[in-house]
């Protein structure tokens, strides 16, 4: 039974609500005074009899102006309120004593640290978190909140850990502990110590050679050069290349980007450099083209190699001064721009084939980065897969899931032949259809990707042995060509000269070299 007393203040008040208790060998369980005049009383469920007589006292007692029963007592509305507000919070939190002995914690940090529902509260933080001395660090009565890189269960995540002094009534300062919030991907703070890096923020990775080409990216960002970025389908290059923009000295004015294969020729010039008055029809305005458009900026040139000749040559001569005309005009036009091309495949194949020009490609090619392949960097995996299972989970307005470990295992196992892109679109529809709050393997949904042993199963009953290690040799190429569809990349993997794996792709009619290849039989 609760009870709300309004009354006002005066010396003595308590104690005479408590003597009427004592009378009543009523036993106390709680009482809370609010400031503003009012009194809170928290005892067992008394009998009617013995309650009708027990609220006449109180009234008659001295500037008591109101008494009368309520559901609950201060205190437990705000911890109700307290426990449902972490709940619903999608980052892990939990607060810990000074001795670092965990005695708070959300349901999204108890799903992270444990598999199943043994409780957290009163166990030691360091006993599940490793890559920080956490204790140590509270031994030091700390007053500036700290980011330090921590791992749970073999997932990395970004500990904000949050200080906690408490003030007395004489403003004596006491150190009570620490609050922490684990999130799967960096805050602000964490990259403010690398300078421009924070601009990079968003390219998750731990990986070594991730680490390389931010490192090489945040460097060239700030360099006044044509840029180019390379690597597969689906790797971030956009990404990469926007992250350029902002680190860089225009990170104020507009980044554009134009998708160089969904252009058709026709049009592209145009769209490039735009067009005069009556220039495309009779009836058509002068328009302003994409380098005109951000002009102070960058723009990206996306899929550059699927760019056509004339185009290209068009923009080898902007490249070298700056200075274009627009379509059916003679007037030439002057603007600032700092050009990122990005392509998927090895641009010098291009050249060597005929279809890239030799002086665009060196004038491109001052500063390149090159983007590594998700299976290359699996290690970075299950830190990826933790930083867009929280952005999914914040995209569909639902508590933080878990991805338990055999999970975590089985998406390092896959290759991943559409990358991060694949990857995040893969968590993304697995979350949005998943009922609880726990990923396993049996929740995502991949496409089956025939292992080598699948396909070694060679009839050699009508064939040699020489026939039986050519299909093994198809077989290897089929299976590795679409994971590394540059001939060199794939040259690297096998241990092969450039050469040799062209003449073998060409031989088996895999790829490029089996289009060219039928249409020279056509000719």
């Amino acid at each position: 039974m609760r009870l709300e007393i309004s009354c006002d203040d005066r010396l003595g008040l308590c104690q005479d609500i408590l003597q009427i208790l004592r009378d009543h060998e009523i036993d106390l369980r709680g009482i809370e005074v609010d400031p503003r005049g009012k009194i809170f009383l928290n005892f067992p469920e008394l009998a009617f009899a013995d309650f009708q007589h027990l609220m006449p006292e109180i009234r008659r007692i001295p500037n008591v102006k109101d008494v009368k029963t309520v559901p609950f007592m201060p205190s437990e509305r705000e911890h109700f309120e307290f426990s449902l507000l972490l709940s619903k919070l999608p980052d892990p939190v939990l607060s810990m004593d000074s001795k670092g002995i965990i005695d708070i914690a959300n349901q999204a940090a108890q799903n992270v640290f444990v598999e199943d529902t043994t409780p957290i509260q009163g166990s030691n933080i360091s006993d599940w978190l490793s890559g920080f001395a956490i204790t140590r660090w509270l031994e030091k009565q700390p007053r500036e909140a700290t980011v330090e890189q921590v791992s749970v269960g073999g997932a990395k995540y970004f500990a904000d850990l949050l200080p906690v002094w408490v003030t007395d009534e004489l403003n004596k300062e006491s150190f009570a502990g620490a609050v922490m919030t684990c999130k799967s991907q960096p805050v602000t703070g964490y990259w403010a110590r690398g300078g421009n890096a924070e601009a990079f923020q968003h390219l998750v990775g731990e990986h070594a050679t991730m680490k390389r080409v931010i490192r090489d990216a945040a460097r060239m960002a700030e360099l006044n050069v044509p840029l180019l970025i390379q690597g597969e389908t689906g790797v971030g290059k956009e990404l990469l290349a926007r992250a350029c923009h902002q680190a860089s000295t225009r990170s104020e004015q507009a980044f554009l980007a134009v998708n160089c294969a969904a252009l058709p020729d026709n049009v592209a010039e145009s769209e490039l450099f735009g067009h005069g008055k009556g220039s495309v029809s009779p009836n058509s305005e002068r328009k302003m083209g994409i380098f005109e458009q951000a002009n102070g900026g960058t723009v990206l040139l996306d899929s550059v190699g699927e760019m056509s000749n004339g185009l290209q040559a068009k923009l080898l001569r902007f490249i070298q001064d700056g200075r274009f005309r627009r379509i059916g005009e003679e007037q030439e036009v002057t603007v600032d721009v700092r050009i990122v091309c990005s392509a998927q495949d090895d641009l010098l194949e291009r050249v060597e084939a005929g279809t890239f020009r030799e002086d665009l490609f060196y004038r491109l090619n001052v500063l390149t980065l090159a983007v590594p392949a998700l299976r290359d960097r699996k290690t970075d995996i299950p830190l990826l897969a933790e930083h867009f299972a929280a952005q999914a989970c914040q995209r569909l307005g639902r508590s933080l899931v878990t991805i338990s470990r055999s999970c975590r295992d089985y998406l390092q196992r896959y290759q991943w032949p559409g990358n991060v892109r694949q990857l995040e679109n893969t968590l993304f529809r697995s979350i949005s259809m998943l009922e609880g709050d726990r990923l396993e393997p049996e929740h995502i949904q991949l496409p089956e990707w025939a292992t080598v042993h699948d396909n070694l199963a060679v009839d050699l009953e009508d064939g040699t042995l020489d026939d039986a290690v050519k299909k093994f040799e198809s077989t290897i190429l089929r299976r590795l060509y679409p994971s590394y569809p540059s001939t060199r990349q794939l040259a690297r993997k096998l241990g092969l000269s450039h050469t040799a794996v062209a003449n073998k792709l060409r031989e088996h009619g895999i790829g490029k070299q089996r289009r060219k290849t039928t249409v020279r039989k056509e000719k």
